[in-house]
C-alpha cells in the first residue's frame, strides 16, 4: 500500500559535493518512502549522511542524482521559486539553535512565516496567538527570547513552524541544546503534534531517547541507510 500513497519518495539519490579528486559523496543511492502522518527519527553518526538527506527533503538542497517526489510531483524538476513556494506552503522547519530573532517579541517571531506569505495583520496575529497557545505558550506574546527559558525559546520556534499548518516538520536536533527533561517536554509537544494534528514529521537526532518518541527509526551509515525499522521491532 506504501507504494502508492507514499506522501515523500526518494529513489536513488545520490549527493556529491566538490569535483575531481576533491569530490565527496555524502549520498550514496538512497531509497525512502515516508507517509503521511509517519513521524519518522533519523539517526547516524557525523558525517553519515543525513543532514544531507534533511538538508535535500526541505528543499534547501539538490540531489546530484535520483528522483525527489513530494505527493507525487518530482521536486527535482521545479524551478528554484517553485522549490521556495513547496517549502513555504507545505514545511515547517525547527533547528537545534531556535533561530529566533533576539529583538522581536515570541509572537512577532511566530508571524513572521505569515508575512513571507501576505497575510493581513489581523488574520497574522491570530494564527500566531493560536500557535503559541497550541505549544502552551499563551500569555508569553510579547516576551523577547532573552525572556524566556531555553524550552521556551524552542516552543516558540514549534509554533513559528506550524503556524503556516505545514503537511511536514522537519526537525534538526530539536532538543540538541535542551537539559533531558526539557527535551522530553519539547518530544512530548512534537509527537502530540503528529498523534493529534496528523503533522508528518522528519527529524534528525543522535538522542535515543529522543529517537524513542517516534513510529519509526532510520539509521545512515556511510551516505547510506543502514536500517530502517518501526519502532518497537527488533534490529
Amino acid at each position: 500500500m506504501s507504494e502508492a500513497v507514499a506522501l515523500i519518495r526518494l529513489s536513488g539519490i545520490t549527493k556529491t559535493y566538490g569535483s575531481g579528486q576533491a569530490a565527496f559523496q555524502a549520498l550514496k543511492g538512497i531509497d525512502l518512502a515516508i507517509d503521511a502522518g509517519d513521524f519518522v527519527a533519523i539517526m547516524g553518526p557525523s558525517g553519515s549522511g543525513k543532514s544531507t538527506a534533511m538538508n535535500i527533503l526541505g528543499c534547501l538542497d539538490t540531489p546530484s542524482s535520483g528522483s525527489y517526489e513530494f505527493e507525487g510531483v518530482k521536486v527535482e524538476q521545479l524551478s528554484r521559486n517553485e522549490r521556495a513556494l513547496l517549502r513555504r506552503n507545505y514545511l515547517g522547519f525547527v533547528f537545534q539553535g531556535f533561530n529566533l530573532l533576539s529583538r522581536t517579541t515570541a509572537l512577532e517571531n511566530v508571524e513572521l512565516p505569515l508575512i513571507y506569505r501576505g497575510e493581513p495583520a489581523a488574520a497574522r496575529h491570530a494564527a500566531a496567538r493560536a500557535a503559541l497557545r497550541q505549544v502552551g505558550l499563551e500569555g508569553w506574546e510579547h516576551h523577547t527570547p532573552a525572556e524566556l527559558s531555553g524550552g521556551q525559546q524552542q516552543r516558540v520556534a514549534i509554533a513559528r513552524a506550524i503556524v503556516t499548518r505545514p503537511a511536514v516538520l522537519l526537525a534538526d536536533e530539536p532538543t540538541g541544546n535542551l537539559d533531558t527533561h526539557t527535551g522530553e517536554e519539547i518530544m512530548e509537544l512534537i509527537s502530540a503534534l503528529n498523534r493529534d494534528q496528523g503533522i508528518t514529521v522528519l527529524m534528525v537526532t543522535h538522542e535515543p531517547d529522543m529517537a524513542a518518541h517516534a513510529k519509526r527509526v532510520i539509521r545512515f551509515v556511510d551516505g547510506r541507510v543502514d536500517s530502517d525499522r518501526r519502532n518497537g521491532e527488533a534490529d
